[in-house]
């Protein structure tokens, strides 16, 4: 009996990784019912880490908090079943997704609700606290998430400075004293793939803050406050140089507070979630005949750079397992693929030329896929 493990990212904007998941295993099913099939959700440390924790058996927890907008949101945490470990996801708390109406808000979008999300976290008892960060709607350095864990930022005027990284340039000092206390004792990962810094042309502001709406003129008042938050910050004790130390820029800077503040370590997105999910342990169990099944909306260039396929595909060829891919739509060459380690890949576009129909059909194609999927066990080696 062969085993199947489908670890498959979302494919944005069309499914969820349980989903994709899913409807690849139903088509393999249907034509190899007696293979084992495992569906394992992956993500690669941004928005979807949260879901495949939970698909690992973590417990998801729902809490009401401030969105970037200032709005109430409901975001979702997953808990270790032992209590011990959190992932908090940045996007479900203060991403792009929870802004109000949709609408940008470059200045004023706060970071404010994943510290609410981390609090809620500690609440519940958790000691290790994984951070994946990405979607975020906010370049304020961090500073909302460090208020909501009892950091005092204020004003000249001795109010609290308001919130958004358009506010920042009014920062006239910070204490660290009245942090929670709960997070000293603290084990923090923050899970990202981004070593941009938090300043400069390649900065937080500079690269991401286009992204989430801010102009040319709105980019310059973002990095200007960022450098004015980082010079009150090191006056006040904080380890100068921090800002340019790779992933400060990640998540509109939030990378830098939890970094140079919090003590974090930063550790890739898809090396997190393949310690979550317990994939590698599931690889290093196939055998001979056993095939992994991985994939994501598009496979491109991006994909080469280290995308989540990259290091699920690369620890699936050291233990000597076939790797089919699936994806929506892909440009890479049959000897991209196999730097990769991917023998095949199966094209949604392939079956479905209209991308706007690809896309709505998702779930029906990718379970026709998982027939062709199921085909390829048959053979003696897995064919493109």
């Amino acid at each position: 009996m062969s085993t199947v493990l489908i670890a498959c990212d979302k494919f944005k904007g069309s499914l969820t990784a349980p989903e994709v998941c899913d409807a690849v295993a139903e088509g393999i099913r249907a034509v190899r019912p007696g293979a084992n099939v495992i569906p394992m959700p992956i993500a690669d440390g941004g928005d979807g880490t949260v879901a495949a924790a939970v698909s690992a058996g973590y417990r998801h927890i729902t809490s009401s908090v401030t969105g970037p907008s200032g709005q109430p949101v409901s975001a979702g945490f997953a808990l270790h079943p032992d209590g011990g470990t959190a992932v908090i996801e940045m996007a479900q708390a203060s991403g792009l997704l929870q802004l109000a109406g949709g609408i940008p808000d470059p200045l004023g979008a706060t970071s404010y609700g994943t510290g609410e999300l981390v609090a809620a976290a500690l609440d519940a008892g958790a000691r290790r606290l994984v951070l994946a960060v990405g979607g975020s709607a906010s370049t304020d350095g961090g500073a909302g998430f460090l208020q909501a864990l009892g950091a005092r930022l204020t004003a000249g005027d001795g109010t609290a400075v308001a919130r958004g990284g358009g506010a920042l340039d009014t920062l006239a000092s910070v204490d660290f004293t009245s942090l929670d206390p709960r997070l000293a004792g603290c084990e923090i990962v923050l899970a990202s793939d981004v070593d941009n810094p938090l300043l400069g042309h390649d900065g937080a502001a500079s690269v991401y803050g286009p992204q989430k709406g801010a102009g040319a003129e709105e980019v310059e008042i973002l990095e200007e406050g960022l450098a004015h938050l980082v010079r009150v910050m090191e006056a006040q004790g904080v380890l100068a140089g921090m800002a340019a130390f790779p992933g400060s820029g990640a998540a509109g800077g939030i990378g830098y507070a939890v970094l140079a503040v919090l003590g974090a370590t930063r550790q890739p997105g898809i090396d997190v979630v393949m310690d979550i999910t317990g994939y590698r342990e599931t690889v290093a169990a196939l055998g001979a005949g056993d095939l992994v099944v991985t994939g994501e909306g598009s496979l491109d260039l991006q994909t080469l750079s280290g995308k989540a396929v990259a290091g699920l595909a690369a620890v699936a060829r050291d233990a000597g397992v076939p790797v089919m891919a699936v994806c929506g739509q892909g440009s890479l060459t049959t000897e991209q693929l196999d730097t990769l380690g991917i023998q095949g890949s199966f094209r949604l576009t392939d079956l479905e030329p209209d991308t706007a129909r690809c896309m709505s059909e998702a779930a029906a194609l990718l379970t026709t896929v998982g027939h062709h999927v199921g085909n390829t066990l048959a053979a003696e080696r897995v064919m493109t």
